[in-house]
């Protein structure tokens, strides 16, 4: 809207009415202008009552006024402020960049009141460096749109809107500065963990009773070195050729991470529960725990020792199949009970713990279908050696590709091989079915076997909860996936670690997003809502003016209907606009 005068003689005097007018678009695509008010003939003090005044930031001098804006071809009016032509056809937008998704972390980490932890912590910096925003760009970038730190320092900072949004310049962005930031973060990791989970007892009332524990690895692209975690192992990423580090992780049943740890590479899995155990009690203390973990990582020894402890700590771990043929029998006398739609479960008390074996529809057509394309794809490639008849030590080699590719339908044949001096025949090289060890496996697929020391919980109770063992799983999945925590190209251990920490901090922030969600829409992804927030782009609207300078404002763009009606459930307000800065024409055109 803007004001419009209309001239008229009368009683050979010349008189203005004043009128405020807005633009409208209509379906034509042609821009009408409509009267909102007719003022009618207003004196000076009266027009400038009328005219809107913005607050103006000089990048020259930091300076704050208050001015009226006026197209150069309309006749300024006398203002108790001052008066700025601008040259509308010299209109510019320049610099598009991310704006909703940086803003959005920014309205997370305050939920979290990260600023309260870490400002003690991150103090400035003698010439001025502050650490914190660097901290808050660095998780920024490690949310949205994830990548190395050189990356970030050589291409998303400047399009993204966080500098904006945190008052900050280039400076924040610098490789070096990136770096020596995560320098100083892995010294504040454990009060960190006590104060985030202060926070989520307050914001969603999180219980942190039952804890789901598991590892998983992460790899890098460098080479071996001599000394430090970076070792080979067994690779969860299917990357046996490069060096790695165990990740161990505490989440509760909710996705709330508790704890983490960064191990060597070549860690087992069933040497690390006794020290995670000691690390929880001796930063939280004793309580009534239950521990769940897959099967690979409590050794017997440790299950004893949790149950021998002062306070019993129970848990609740998965068992090998192997130790089902042991208690096959047992359980043939036990009854089924249904504790989910095409789930049963039954019951065994033996030695102190209880065994429950569980049988799941859905599990046994998904295990029976895998088992059947792998045997025939196994088969087929049998008859085609069969009908190859290479070389004896040939053969052996592609048996070796062939059992690595049918991993335990392999042992469902049984495979004749010619001896040493015989030639490879249809005759000396055969192949049957196994159908005793093929009706045995049927019988298994779809069961697994779980273990617990809480002999007086309901069996369809300790189900419920070893299913959410997959929330640690796509713990990690997020952390690979979403927030891209591999590969990694750090050399030095503090950096690797420090790198995981703001992976860690990056991952707490979608987890309370995602908390969030969960009450609005169950099906809406942390990843989904911070996509649709990224479409808010700012921009800046260069207007010059006829005294040589330039007025920019820095404009984010309005929400769609979506984008709006998701702060309303989320019960977000996005901020005023920024305030318009003005500078000099040289600085403008070097900026």
């Amino acid at each position: 809207m803007f004001l419009r005068s209309k001239t008229r003689r009368k009683d050979g005097k010349e008189h203005r009415y004043w009128s405020i007018i807005e633009n409208r678009r209509v379906a034509s695509g042609r821009v009408v202008q409509r009267q909102v008010l007719y003022l009618g003939e207003i004196n000076d003090a009266q027009k400038a009552a009328w005219c809107r005044t913005i607050a103006v930031v000089s990048e020259d001098d930091g300076a704050s006024a208050q001015v009226a804006l006026f197209p150069e071809d309309r006749s300024v009016p006398v203002l108790d402020c001052d008066v700025i032509q601008v040259r509308l056809s010299g209109l510019q937008l320049r610099r598009p960049r991310q704006w909703g998704a940086c803003w959005l972390m920014c309205e997370l980490w305050a939920q979290l009141r990260l600023d309260d932890f870490w400002a003690p912590r991150l103090l400035p910096s003698r010439k001025g460096t502050r650490w914190l925003n660097v901290l808050k760009t660095l998780v920024c970038y490690r949310l949205i749109d994830p990548g190395s730190e050189w990356r970030l320092h050589r291409h998303w900072f400047d399009h993204s809107a966080i500098g904006d949004l945190l008052g900050e310049d280039f400076t924040v962005a610098h490789s070096h500065t990136l770096y020596r930031c995560l320098d100083k973060l892995l010294a504040h990791k454990r009060a960190l963990f006590s104060s985030l989970q202060e926070r989520w007892v307050s914001l969603f009332g999180v219980r942190f009773d039952v804890l789901l524990y598991d590892l998983t690895s992460t790899y890098f692209e460098s080479d071996p070195p001599e000394a430090g975690k970076r070792r080979f192992g067994y690779s969860r990423d299917k990357r046996p050729d490069c060096v790695q580090v165990v990740i161990a992780l505490i989440v509760t049943p909710e996705g709330f991470p508790l704890a983490y740890e960064v191990l060597p590479g070549n860690t087992s899995d069933k040497t690390t529960l006794t020290d995670f155990l000691a690390k929880i009690e001796a930063q939280y203390g004793r309580a009534d725990r239950v521990w769940i973990m897959d099967r690979g990582i409590p050794t017997e020894e440790s299950l004893a020792q949790m149950r021998a402890s002062e306070q019993p700590v129970h848990y609740l771990v998965g068992v090998p199949k192997g130790r089902l043929t042991k208690l096959e029998k047992a359980f043939l006398s036990k009854p089924w009970a249904q504790v989910r739609e095409q789930v049963d479960v039954k019951l065994l008390d033996k030695d102190g713990e209880v065994y429950v074996l569980a049988r799941s529809l859905g599990r046994m057509h998904k295990e029976r279908a895998m088992r059947q394309r792998r045997l025939k794809r196994l088969w087929q490639r049998l008859k085609e050696l069969q009908r190859q008849a290479p070389a004896r030590d040939e053969l052996l080699i592609k048996l070796g590709a062939a059992k690595k590719e049918a991993g335990r339908a392999y042992h469902l044949l049984r495979i004749t091989l010619p001896e040493v001096d015989q030639p490879v025949t249809a005759e000396t090289f055969t192949f049957v079915l196994n159908r005793k060890k093929l009706r045995q496996v049927r019988r298994r697929e779809g069961r697994y076997l779980l273990r617990s020391n809480l002999c007086d919980e309901d069996p369809g109770t300790l189900w419920r909860h070893y299913i959410q063992l997959t929330e640690v799983e796509q713990a990690f999945k997020e952390l690979k996936g979403d927030l891209s925590i591999r590969p990694i190209f750090h050399q030095r251990d503090d950096r690797i670690e420090a790198h995981i920490f703001v992976a860690f901090l990056a991952y707490c922030l979608q987890v309370t997003l995602k908390q969030r969600l969960r009450a609005l829409a169950s099906g809406l992804t942390p990843r989904a809502a911070l996509e649709k927030f990224a479409a808010l782009q700012m921009v800046d609207v260069h207007l010059p003016t006829t005294d040589g300078r330039t007025l920019i404002l820095s404009r984010y763009t309005e929400p769609e209907k979506d984008q709006q009606l998701l702060l309303n459930q989320l019960r977000l307000t996005l901020p005023e606009q920024p305030p318009p800065r003005i500078t000099s024409e040289q600085v403008s055109q070097s900026a």
